[in-house]
């Protein structure tokens, strides 16, 4: 019900809106010098840190390096390469680069993500 929270649009827009939010109380901070939206200033940085935390980790987490050591998903399958690239950045998102080494391959928690994640990656709606 909620898949639309994991998405990069939404952090985007969650993003966009922190700004904006932060500009109209420096604007009115600038106009009336009033501690309460210095106050709202640093809420909003603090909320924006603590919700968008998770995204920037899932993609700094893995340096460059370490993505083209990963073995891709696909292993050989030159027709679905938007399949592998997709299923590739979900184990970016998901797992940081540590989880992933000591990760079992074969759990079926590890299967069920898989699983999930090609259903993602091959669902074309817009939600």
């Amino acid at each position: 019900m909620f898949d639309f929270l994991d998405s990069d649009w939404f952090n985007i827009g969650l993003q966009i809106v922190f700004v904006l939010l932060i500009y109209y109380d420096v604007k009115k901070w600038r106009a009336t010098k009033k501690r309460e939206h210095v106050l709202n200033i640093v809420l909003t940085i603090g909320f924006g840190i603590w919700a968008l935390y998770p995204y920037y980790t899932s993609y700094m987490g893995w340096k460059e390096g370490q993505k083209k050591e990963m073995l891709s998903h696909c292993k050989g399958d030159e027709n679905s390469t938007k399949l592998c690239k997709c299923l590739d950045d979900a184990t970016f998102k998901e797992y940081m680069y540590d989880e992933y080494k000591k990760l079992d391959k074969n759990s079926s928690e590890y299967k069920e993500f898989i699983k999930d994640a090609k259903e993602d990656c091959l669902d074309d709606s817009w939600f």
